[in-house]
């Protein structure tokens, strides 16, 4: 079937990761897209055909989260190396590199302020950071199995989570308590979000499910069965009326919430889908998967006014406002199958004169420290194989390297400095690191502690108070 004008369509796309997508953002702007992949890196990629493109190396292993925050002049990425970092999206690039998890880091979120940062770790914890003072605040324990995604809630009151344990739960950012717990007996979900106004949440289920809570009257709202595959990831439009997914199954799909059914099914990658995001405006999404690449699309079917829409819900972030009847998507569930009026687009069969994107890369190298980092450019060489290998372990790049130099073999680069040649041996300084990361930990272990002591002070004090209030009115009676 030939799209319309109205359909969406695939743009451009964009190929340099070496692995899978795990995940993109675009910046409050719309001019620039971040991604993140198994091959360690994160990409920033301006939208300007032939624009140069970044590629920030710092992270040792799989990159599985990045967002822009709210006024895009940072850049947070979660990885399987157990920590955060905190780029700074220039051609620079600095980093802050925070460590508090335990094991790998799945998701990281920026408030709707840009004021703290949540992150979800295999640790079973759920963390938020201060990001003035970039200092970890506080946990989050009520998991019992690895926490897959934390997303904040659009005023930042709320947190929502979902881990392998099959729940998924609403926190408190004010008292830190968990407040609201959904839980599935089949799957369990790989992604959660809020709605833009804050009244409803989505969970992308392993099960090839997408179900929709409203989290005021705890009533599941919507449940859709259209994947055949898990759904890894899911955008809501800036309007709240449409859903996007993303799933294993190789295809991306577009629910309308207001009607309850499938509207588009789009196809274009090859394998599992991972990463879909809107755009602030909703003008474009993004997709990324298995396949190494990144499409870009154009939305093309939002007819209504986004704008008005978004004035709408920043009016009403607070749940104690008077509900609205669009806040509630159809006022019954909808059970949903595929049906036939479902529009389903194919860019390898459609679109002529693709543009395709082959910016030239440059590689920003950020040297580890747990504070800030230092950072060189350098220019990708015409075939990059030659320095892949050094790419996993960017400690090992010296400061003084030029291109040229870069391009050299291994034992050809005398400039490195060996074992003996450093101030402090390579191992001592792991070491180190390693008694560092276990001291902040007993910290915050500590803190956590203190925080209890004084919760069981402060009740003693009160069944004593009440104890002495009962002996004297026993007292007045006799």
């Amino acid at each position: 079937m030939a799209s319309a004008p109205e359909d969406p369509c695939l743009e451009r796309y964009f190929r340099a990761h070496g692995a899978a997508v795990t995940s993109a953002h675009f910046s409050p702007d719309g001019k620039r897209l971040a991604t993140a992949s198994w091959d360690t890196f994160l990409m920033l990629w301006n939208l300007k055909p032939q624009a140069r493109a970044y590629r920030y190396v710092g992270h040792k292993d799989v990159v599985t989260s990045v967002q822009f925050s709210p006024h895009g002049n940072f850049l947070a990425s979660a990885s399987r190396d157990r920590t955060v970092r905190l780029w700074i999206p220039d051609k620079r690039g600095k980093s802050s590199e925070f460590k508090a998890h335990t094991a790998p880091v799945r998701s990281v979120d920026f408030s709707a302020d840009g004021q703290f940062l949540v992150t979800a770790s295999e640790d079973k914890s759920i963390k938020v950071w201060n990001m003035n003072r970039q200092r970890f605040l506080y946990s989050l324990y009520r998991h019992t199995h690895w926490v897959r995604c934390a997303k904040f809630s659009p005023d930042g009151r709320l947190i929502v989570s979902c881990s392998e344990d099959k729940t998924v739960k609403i926190w408190d950012t004010t008292n830190k308590q968990c407040v609201n717990n959904f839980s599935d007996s089949v799957g369990f979900a790989n992604y959660v979000d809020f709605n833009p106004n804050g009244t409803c949440i989505a969970a992308a289920g392993s099960d090839h499910t997408v179900k929709i809570w409203d989290i005021r009257v705890n009533k599941l709202l919507q449940h859709y069965q259209v994947h055949s595959g898990g759904v890894n990831c899911i955008s809501f439009h800036p309007s709240g009326n449409y859903l996007l997914t993303a799933s294993s199954d190789g295809t991306l799909k577009i629910l309308d919430l207001l009607e309850g059914r499938l509207i588009y099914t789009l196809q274009g990658h090859t394998g599992p889908v991972f990463s879909v995001t809107f755009s602030k405006s909703g003008e474009m999404f993004s997709s990324g998967g298995a396949d190494t690449q990144v499409l870009l699309w154009r939305t093309n079917f939002d007819t209504l006014h986004c704008k008005d829409l978004n004035k709408r819900n920043l009016k009403r972030l607070h749940f104690d406002s008077p509900p609205h009847l669009l806040d509630i998507y159809p006022r019954t569930p909808h059970p949903h199958a595929g049906k036939i009026e479902t529009i389903e687009i194919n860019p390898k069969l459609e679109v002529i004169d693709l543009q395709i994107s082959s910016p030239p890369v440059v590689d920003i190298f950020s040297f580890d420290s747990t504070t800030r980092t230092e950072t060189t450019v350098r220019t990708l060489p015409d075939k990059g194989e030659e320095i892949c290998g050094y790419f996993s372990n960017p400690s090992l790049m010296s400061p003084e390297c030029s291109p040229t130099t870069v391009k050299k073999k291994a034992e050809d680069m005398s400039d490195l400095p060996s074992e003996s040649q450093r101030s402090v041996p390579l191992a001592v300084t792991d070491a180190l690191e390693h008694i560092m990361e276990q001291l902040h930990v007993l910290t915050q272990t500590v803190s956590i502690l203190e925080q209890r002591l004084t919760l069981t002070e402060d009740k003693l004090k009160d069944c004593l108070e009440n104890q002495q209030k009962l002996f004297g009115a026993v007292q007045q009676k006799s």
